[in-house]
């Protein structure tokens, strides 16, 4: 059986995203962000979900554009408030959205916990904070940890610079950001590339995500012809 994970477009890519579906999406702001797979989300309709981010959104593209459609009904993030994160600004003062704030390392560190198959894990980052309200406290190693749970996801959009049709991926400097833990914790990843690559013409050493975390790759610009 020949394993092709290429899809024809966005759109078919992310045709079966539900309403109400936990979303994670890569990006440190721009940087990584699946611009091509969220227009295609906001094209399907899906609506009511849960996002998992970085931040809120970035000027009016990208997850700015799925939050300004009124699409999101919870977000998961580190930096909600921006200089041009107006979108959120707006929809959380008129009680449209629900904020779940998550200090940038625990983010990262729940999100790895998820696809590492772990069942929680403690981190001295958020204690004696409200961010720790109403959480276990264990002492270790003479310091207090904060009990903190996985976050896992419906669906992953993650954005790389290369991939095969087997699903494996390299990505291009910083834009790899939350990309390989999201890869991990979603039950379907799905991953915009600049382009596919016949098999065996990515070095295995700079593989960052093997295709076994990969269900669905699509490219999105015309700069090479799928394996």
């Amino acid at each position: 059986m020949v394993i092709d994970k290429s899809m024809s477009s966005p759109e078919a890519a992310v045709a079966d995203i539900f309403d109400g579906a936990s979303v994670m999406i890569g990006g440190f702001g721009a940087a990584g962000m699946p611009d091509r797979l969220i227009e295609a989300l906001i094209a399907q309709g899906a609506r009511d979900l849960t996002v998992i981010n970085n931040n809120a959104g970035n000027g009016d593209a990208g997850l700015a554009a799925l939050l300004r459609e009124k699409r999101v009904r919870k977000i998961i993030c580190s930096f909600p408030r921006q200089s041009d994160s107006h979108h959120f600004d707006a929809l959380y003062r008129a009680g449209e959205i629900e904020l779940e704030l998550v200090p940038q390392g625990n983010l990262a560190a729940r999100i790895h916990a998820a696809g590492a198959g772990l069942g929680a894990i403690f981190t001295p980052t958020g204690y004696g904070t409200l961010l720790a309200e109403g959480k276990e406290i264990r002492e270790i190693d003479g310091r207090n940890h904060v009990l903190e749970y996985p976050i896992h996801a419906d669906f992953a959009l993650i954005k790389a610079q290369s991939g095969d049709r087997w699903g494996n991926l390299v990505y291009r400097k910083t834009a790899r950001n939350f990309g390989p833990i999201m890869a991990m914790a979603a039950a379907c990843t799905i991953a915009q590339v600049n382009e596919i690559v016949p098999l065996g013409a990515l070095d295995p050493e700079t593989v960052v995500t093997p295709g076994i975390f990969v269900q669905r790759v699509v490219m999105t610009m015309a700069s090479a012809a799928a394996a």
